[in-house]
Formats: structure tokens, C-alpha cells, sequence
């Protein structure tokens, strides 16, 4: 029965979890969906044995992989390891070139060493404070979909978002990426799709772009 079903698998970006694809859908009939989460890093592991034990939650051959920012590039180092029909990603990057310059100083000057994460593990208590109803809202849309706090994860997974090292694109990768990114610029971006006015959450903001196109590109 497995043979006429597309099996696509979601892979969240940083510190994020499942939920972020909960508006994505794709026709039954043709696919079948599988979420995939984060797991806790093994102290000073490398990015590639990691997405070695996360291809282990690929169960299927020849499915599709599709993979939201830090998602996106996990999946690229994921498809090393199984046979893959397709990567898609989404608001990512396919090599260091397309790491803004920020990202590139953090790198040469390790800055990202400095960067405060124990501090995220106590972020659902801001919601105590008295802060207006814009602030609510955008706590409440973090503490659903930015649900990983672990410190010793985060340092893991900002060290491997700036410091990634791939110079080669894959081949046949789909790239797609939103003209408002402010996370990835799209001027450093090439050969991508563009989505005219989508930002760095365009899975929970274009949903309706990606639900419409997404099958095409999929079987494509």
C-alpha cells in the first residue's frame, strides 16, 4: 500500500517543533506526512553524526525531505545517509556562501560563544509580567512554536548554523525562500524560488502558496 503514497517528512527549524507545519497540507491520496522533532544533541557532536541518527527516523526509501530553516540544512546532511527522491527547503541556505555577513563575523569572531541561551530556558515566565497585548501575543506565538529551550541544544545548534561548512550545493535541491527574509536575505540567495513577500516564518504566514505549489515541486 506503501507504493502509492509520496512519503514527505517535515523537519522544523531552530528550536522549533512540529507545529509550525500544522497548516501545511498535501492531497491524501498522493502523500503521507510525517513530523519530525528535534532530538538532544550528544555532547560535541558533529553536525553530520547527528543528522546520521536522524536519518534513522526516515523509514521510508526514496521519500522526500523538506526542511525550514536549520531544518533545511539538517536535511541536507540528512540525505547523505539515505536514499532521498527530493529535498525541498524552505527560508534556508545550501552552502556557507549564502550566510549573511552577520552570521559570517559571528563566525570569524566566534560571537556566538557570547550569546546568552541560558536565559531562553526561563522565557515562558516573562508571560508572568504585565506587558501589552502585542508582546502577549508574539510570547504566546513563541512559546508554541519555539518550544526547545535547552541550552545545551541551542549552543549545538547555533555553533552548526554558523559555523556550516558545506561549499558544494547538493544537486537537485528545491530551494524555496521568501523576498522579506530578514534571517537569510534573498541577495544572497541564488537559484531559488521566490515568494513575493514572504519573511523567514512564511511556512506559518504563506501556507497557502506552499499548499498549492508544494505537490507540483514534490512530484516534479
Amino acid at each position: 500500500m506503501d507504493l502509492n503514497y509520496t512519503h514527505v517528512y517535515l523537519m522544523p527549524g531552530m528550536a522549533a517543533n512540529s507545529s509550525i507545519f500544522e497548516y501545511i497540507q498535501l492531497p491524501p491520496n498522493k502523500f503521507e506526512i510525517h513530523l519530525l522533532e528535534w532530538i538532544p544533541p550528544i555532547d560535541n557532536e558533529t553536525l553530520s553524526s547527528y543528522a546520521q541518527r536522524m536519518s534513522l527516523k526516515i523509514t521510508h526509501d526514496n521519500s522526500v525531505l523538506i526542511g525550514v530553516s536549520f531544518g533545511g540544512v539538517l536535511v541536507q546532511e540528512m540525505s547523505l545517509f539515505r536514499e532521498i527522491k527530493k529535498i525541498i527547503i524552505i527560508s534556508s541556505i545550501k552552502s556557507k556562501s549564502e550566510l549573511p555577513k552577520k552570521m559570517y563575523v559571528a563566525r570569524r569572531l566566534k560571537l556566538y560563544k557570547f550569546l546568552p541561551t541560558q536565559l531562553v530556558a526561563h522565557f515562558n515566565k516573562l508571560s508572568a509580567f504585565n506587558f501589552g497585548q502585542m508582546v502577549k501575543k508574539r510570547l504566546a506565538l513563541y512559546q508554541k512554536y519555539l518550544s526547545i529551550n535547552d541550552k545545551r541544544y541551542l549552543d549545538w545548534a547555533i555553533f552548526n548554523m554558523v559555523c556550516w561548512d558545506r561549499n558544494e550545493t547538493l544537486p537537485d535541491i528545491v530551494h524555496i525562500h521568501g523576498n522579506k527574509d530578514t534571517v537569510f536575505p534573498i541577495q544572497n540567495i541564488s537559484n531559488c524560488i521566490v515568494v513575493e513577500g514572504g519573511t523567514h516564518i512564511m511556512i506559518l504566514n504563506k501556507y497557502k502558496w506552499l499548499n498549492k505549489h508544494l505537490p507540483q515541486l514534490i512530484m516534479s
